[in-house]
């Protein structure tokens, strides 16, 4: 990731506030500081302007450019960097901090890169900045981000499926029920965005080398009417065994297909369905209820294998697979973005699918980022199951949780 030198970034805040560059006095969730920090943020990542560098939030310097006096200490940088985690900023924006100096006191300095995915929404918004202010976006400037986003790499869940038709997608759904969540009221009662238009805007679908729009991954995941035609692994293979291996009879097994809601909702039933709870009436004076699982631990460790597992390479379902004394979640696509060793610690987070990250934010299904491997080791820790078993591998990562005594 690109880093400004001192001159440059000296030279560039320097200049004042501009497309490149905006001053904030302090941090505040109290007021408006972090929102408009936030705006900024998501601005600086769609870069309207399309000039592929860099923007700055100098915090702690005023409007007039001296320097506000703003305490610069490790409390305020983890503010900022939680903002990523919050999943206010679909797709994910890359940024980091740098403490700098500025007219003989600190400042810290957020800088933002030009995100591949366009456009970059911020609280269901889609914020630019093609001079020093920033404001939301019209219909033309979507389009134009549209438009950018074609010229560029895309990850896995961008890609668009020429093989396909739009008419593959569930139309209704996405008009009735998706886009209610994932754009704010005010937005969608905007004028000039065509059906087609709104399909690009969410990267469900993205025009082909014909100039032709077409269904991509994210699309048929999410809307598609059959999406395993298009993404063959794209279904979960739940089996429950009577036993402790793979060789004991089956009491129950099912390929569970549907778009990516269906999938989850219908694989959870299945969870809660077969997730006994017996009562203790004599240890305590008291009944005491425990599930043979946490039901959350399960919804995060699943959820993590629809979220992070490669949809490209492999025609291979997540696997479900409970057995007598354990379930294991299989998922194809090793770890990505971090080493096999840094698998499941709190600070390595990478995506594979932002897109699909934050479709899955904004159909409820997500409520934090990066926090899912700790919240399930918590809840197991609650409810008396033995710790968290991790099997990363270059190909795979497996999870297995083990039945609570």
């Amino acid at each position: 990731m690109y880093r400004a030198s001192d001159e440059t970034m000296a030279h560039l805040i320097a200049a004042g506030e501009s497309y490149r560059c905006e001053f904030k006095s302090d941090f505040s969730s109290k007021g408006d500081g972090k929102e408009k920090i936030c705006r900024t943020i998501c601005a600086f990542a769609n870069d309207l302007n399309g000039n592929e560098e860099f923007g700055v939030i100098a915090l702690g310097v005023n409007d007039d450019g001296s320097p506000s006096g703003l305490s610069i200490d490790d409390e305020l940088e983890q503010k900022v960097l939680s903002i990523r985690g919050e999943g206010k900023i679909l797709p994910f924006p890359s940024f980091f901090t740098v403490r700098r100096m500025h007219l003989g006191q600190a400042i810290l300095c957020i800088e933002v890169q030009p995100s591949i995915s366009t456009p970059v929404k911020f609280d269901q918004r889609i914020w630019v900045r093609p001079g020093n202010v920033t404001h939301q976006a019209n219909a033309e400037e979507e389009r134009r981000l549209n438009e950018k986003r074609r010229n560029k790499d895309q990850p896995d869940d961008a890609q668009v499926l020429e093989g396909f038709h739009i008419h593959d997608l569930n139309l209704d759904y996405f008009k009735n029920q998706y886009l209610m969540q994932a754009f704010a009221p005010d937005v969608l009662q905007a004028n000039g965005r065509t059906q087609e238009e709104r399909l690009a805007s969410t990267k469900m679908a993205g025009q082909g080398r014909d100039g032709v729009l077409y269904p991509t991954v994210l699309g048929m995941l999410c809307l598609g009417l059959s999406p395993a035609d298009a993404v063959p692994g794209a279904y979960v293979q739940f089996v429950r065994f009577a036993g402790d291996d793979e060789t004991s009879p089956v009491l129950d097994q099912q390929e569970i297909h549907g778009n990516i809601a269906d999938v989850i909702q219908s694989t959870e039933a299945k969870f809660n369905a077969h997730n006994q709870i017996p009562i203790d009436f004599t240890s305590q004076d008291r009944e005491q209820r425990f599930s043979q699982y946490p039901k959350v631990a399960f919804q995060q460790l699943f959820r993590n294998a629809v979220m992070h597992r490669s949809y490209f390479g492999s025609n291979a379902p997540i696997r479900v697979y409970w057995f007598n004394d354990r379930i294991r979640i299989t998922n194809p696509g090793g770890p990505f973005g971090m080493g096999l060793e840094e698998f499941g610690q709190p600070y390595a987070v990478g995506y594979r699918n932002p897109n699909l990250a934050g479709a899955l934010k904004d159909l409820g299904f997500v409520q934090r980022f990066g926090a899912g491997i700790g919240i399930a080791r918590t809840e197991l820790h609650n409810n008396g199951n033995p710790p968290l078993e991790l099997d990363p591998s270059a190909n795979y990562v497996s999870v297995t949780l083990r039945q609570r005594p």
